[in-house]
């Protein structure tokens, strides 16, 4: 009789686990080449690096030299750990997010092989690498890649059962351990853990004959401790419990009104099934799942337990993501991409004998989101829309360090940061700025009404959106983005020009990104005083 310690035994030609992960990260680090010398960008430069370089230097957890915000401090404790080895330099840390993201694939590989087998493993590893979102984040060091890590290798040993669901409680305490890890990475990856174990609280409910439940359900709540251990930190050393109250307002307190939670619910359920062509394994698979299943042979199903409790993992943070967080940024998601993948790619297997027509169709998709932007707006950290504006920037502040070094200049975030702090790799010495919200009429009618404060301004696209003429499938839902989402049209620089009495210097465009650099004649009231005659 085999025993929950026997149930995993490799067969013979597997190939361990250990061995696959030079593989894993030779292909995550040559297919992002090009992109590990690009400067920090967006949430990295404004928060991230910030936070990880003061716990570099200083070694406290909070953040001095940016706004805290409670996030947890694993990711600033592994960037500086890594920096010890590498030197501070943009090339090291983006290999080294490329060695996080080829761990959380190898997480997925040994996830979906303990469900669905081998065959599904491989693409299912392979498709969510290839998924845009996903391979935009594989250089980006964001919480999200550490989190989701954590997460997906915690489902990994949460799944490792036999078929009576039987696990030993060495895996129940590594499974604990890493979702305390993705905790600390990020505060709302412990919405997965939490979720899981009010599962089993129900699941043993109903049975209490399941011997093991309660252990998992204390090893999916310790989670928490370590969490409120942080929470309590960092109250005692700044007052706060979850952050500056601006931060708590915009994430949290601010979001409550029923009308958008339904508006959330309805962006994030397009999020997990349509977002960068995601919909064409998704709607494959609600096709093939039409198709009855005639095949004896036919491969198995994914055991009913484990799809009930994926499908509470993604139901849990669909909703909590509707609610928490002011902005909608996919990479929250990141954890369940794979999951969805995961039971797409099963169901072809069990449903259809050439699933893997419908596995290349997918992968033409998600290549070409790689590269093509949807007809709608979306971040541009959604795919490499976000390497287009890193190198518009770039090329704007070099010139602004070159003929102006001595400028104050009007910008919004995230140039604000791209200008004051060169460690983030845009300027080789702080510039002076004028921070706006944004570029928007309204904001930039407050800047023209105090000319005097800056000589330059910096203007750019804030976000990728169809050009004028184009398909834009989210024109109909911009009022409503409007009001609760921040959404807003930025001026173009002809206009910020007129409105802002200024001259464009300079200008650049790249695939529906732009930036352009403006300067302002002032009129100095100068008088030449005579030496006092003694």
């Amino acid at each position: 009789m085999r025993t929950p310690a026997d149930h995993r035994k490799p067969a013979p030609g597997d190939i361990p686990l250990w061995m696959l992960f030079p593989l894993f990260f030779a292909a995550v680090y040559l297919s992002h080449l090009t992109l590990l010398r690009l400067p920090y960008f967006w949430d990295e430069g404004g928060y991230y690096i910030p936070a990880a370089l003061d716990f570099f230097r200083t070694g406290t957890l909070i953040p001095y030299s940016t706004v805290t915000n409670a996030h947890p401090p694993l990711p600033s404790i592994l960037l500086a750990g890594w920096w010890h080895l590498s030197g501070f330099v943009v090339s090291g840390t983006r290999t080294f997010i490329c060695i996080v993201s080829a761990s959380a694939l190898l997480g997925i590989y040994k996830l979906a092989k303990t469900l669905a087998g081998t065959a599904a493993a491989a693409v299912v590893t392979f498709l969510t690498a290839i998924y845009p979102i996903w391979f935009a984040q594989s250089t980006l060091a964001h919480a999200d890649i550490f989190a989701a890590a954590f997460t997906l290798w915690g489902l990994a040993f949460y799944f490792d059962r036999d078929e009576e669901g039987r696990t030993t409680r060495k895996r129940q305490l590594i499974a604990a351990i890493l979702f305390a890890l993705s905790a600390l990475s990020k505060e709302t990856a412990v919405i997965t853990p939490a979720a899981l174990a009010l599962w089993e609280a129900i699941l043993f409910l109903r049975d209490r004959r399941r011997s093991q439940a309660l252990g998992w359900i204390a090893a999916l709540l310790f989670p928490i401790l370590p969490l409120m251990a942080w929470y309590a930190f960092h109250y005692h050393r700044t007052g706060f419990i979850f952050g500056n109250p601006e931060y708590l307002r915009y994430n949290a307190t601010a979001n409550l009104s029923a009308y958008r939670i339904a508006l959330c619910l309805w962006h994030r359920l397009l999020h997990l099934t349509t977002h960068m062509n995601l919909f064409v394994p998704v709607f494959a698979t609600v096709a093939v799942i039409l198709i009855p299943v005639t095949t004896p042979d036919a491969p198995k199903n994914i055991r009913r337990s484990a799809l009930h409790a994926i499908a509470v993992i993604l139901v849990a943070n669909w909703i909590a993501f509707s609610i928490l967080g002011g902005a909608l940024l996919t990479r929250y998601l990141l954890p369940l991409y794979p999951l969805v993948l995961l039971l797409c790619v099963s169901i072809w297997r069990r449903h259809l004998r050439q699933w893997w027509l419908i596995a290349a169709l997918s992968t033409v998709a998600f290549l070409a989101g790689i590269w093509i932007n949807p007809p709608y707006a979306f971040a541009p950290e959604d795919n490499l829309t976000y390497r287009d504006m890193i190198v518009l920037h770039q090329q704007a502040v070099h010139l602004i360090e070159q003929r102006y070094p001595q400028a104050t200049v009007l910008t919004a975030w995230p140039a604000t940061s791209e200008l004051s702090r060169p460690e983030i790799g845009y300027t080789h010495h702080p510039i002076k700025t004028v921070a706006i919200k944004d570029f928007s009429a309204a904001q930039i009618m407050l800047a023209a009404a105090d000319p005097g404060a800056y000589d330059t301004a910096l203007i750019f696209s804030t976000k990728w959106a169809p050009p004028p003429g184009s398909v834009n499938l989210g024109k109909r839902n911009e009022s409503a983005d409007t009001r609760y989402f921040d959404f807003h049209q930025d001026m173009r620089p002809a206009q910020a020009a007129a409105m802002l009495h200024g001259k464009i210097v300079f200008e650049a465009h790249r695939k529906g990104e732009w930036v352009a650099v403006l300067r302002f004649p002032r009129i100095v009231d100068a008088s030449l005083a005579l030496p006092r005659q003694h």
